[in-house]
């Protein structure tokens, strides 16, 4: 199936620079005898504070999409930039691309990830989960504390720095994870289901807070399998068989732009 848009450029009228483009990106798993076709081609432009929903039934490609997105995986074909530079030209070698520090760098420092599962260390404090990726990142001791208490005011945690994931409720993990995304200052975050593990009350205080972090300025690009969710996004992408389907302005995207 091909997109009901003719190229891959956001559906708003935006003259600012793409923070991410693909262009013509697959990815193929060798799964033994089996090759499988996770993305086929696949042309995207995202731009600075977009709020985007990648929606599609599984095994459409959706979380592949993410990961590559993410710079957590890498396609089997095609070009990726992120913020003008060349991230991967898998068709043409010769070109300068990334190498592992720079990509780790990326998703350190550039991209802020929210998971389903939280993914928090169960042994130490919602603070200190925070800081995770500023200790990576080498940030002197003192300044990463003073960052994580900024972002876990952010998210309406300050109270509960000091607490294990054990002593909070499934909605204040999320929240602890969101700070953690949070706390690098990320051009993007990539929310994976993140209310996917709560109940509709919790999962809606959660949109609410990204609804937030979207309107001070970040760009948010949300997987989601639930119509209510993606609705709070402003462009909404379904994916099917390793295709875009369609792309397209929900009606929070058609108010911002009327």
């Amino acid at each position: 199936m091909t997109s009901n848009r003719k190229d891959n450029t956001s559906p708003t009228s935006d003259s600012r620079n793409p923070l991410i483009t693909l262009k013509s990106v697959t990815k193929v798993y060798d799964m033994g005898q089996e090759k499988v076709h996770a993305l086929r081609g696949i042309d995207l432009t995202i731009r600075p504070n977009e709020y985007i929903s990648i929606m599609g039934p599984s095994g459409s490609g959706k979380s592949t999409l993410m990961n590559i997105l993410g710079c957590l995986d890498t396609p089997t074909s095609g070009r990726y930039e992120f913020e003008g530079e060349l991230v991967c030209n898998v068709t043409d070698s010769s070109l300068n691309k990334m190498n592992d520090n720079q990509l780790a760098n990326i998703r350190n420092r550039k991209i802020g990830f929210v998971f389903q599962t939280f993914n928090l260390l169960s042994r130490t404090s919602a603070l200190r989960n925070v800081e995770l990726p500023l200790i990576y990142a080498g940030v002197h001791r003192r300044q990463r504390i003073e960052q994580a208490k900024v972002a876990m005011q952010q998210v309406g945690l300050a109270g509960r720095a000091s607490h294990r994931p054990s002593e909070l409720s499934g909605g204040e993990r999320q929240r602890v994870a969101v700070a953690r995304a949070l706390v690098t200052t990320p051009a993007i975050i990539l929310a994976d289901e993140p209310t996917g593990n709560l109940d509709s009350v919790t999962g809606q205080e959660i949109m609410s807070l990204l609804d937030e972090i979207h309107e001070r300025g970040n760009t948010i690009i949300l997987v989601t399998h639930e119509a209510h969710i993606a609705e709070h996004a402003h462009r909404t992408i379904h994916i099917l068989d390793g295709q875009i389907a369609s792309d397209e302005l929900t009606e929070n995207g058609k108010a911002v732009a009327a």
